[in-house]
């Protein structure tokens, strides 16, 4: 694991008990887990959004026309609403 052995990882164990005390390690380790808990979240929403944009789906509620399309005036030449 990582090129650590175990009297290596025995001493870290040991000075992190040192360090923060037996009452803080469950709370230190509470946060890692919310933590990896929502980066696994947005890692899992990241896969999906960009599995449907290479599917070439639309997501729900989204319109299929782009917000800087241009469009046709009555004579049928395309204009752009930018300046």
């Amino acid at each position: 694991m990582f090129g650590i052995g175990t009297k290596e990882l025995i001493v870290i164990l040991i000075l992190v008990l040192v360090l923060f005390g037996g009452k803080k390690i469950p709370e230190i380790m509470k946060g890692l887990g919310e933590g990896l808990r929502e980066f696994r979240k947005a890692s899992s929403e990241a896969q999906t959004e960009i599995k449907r944009l290479a599917d070439d789906q639309p997501a729900p509620g989204d319109d299929a026309d782009p917000i800087d399309a241009e469009f046709e005036d009555d004579a049928g030449e395309a204009t752009s609403h930018h300046a």
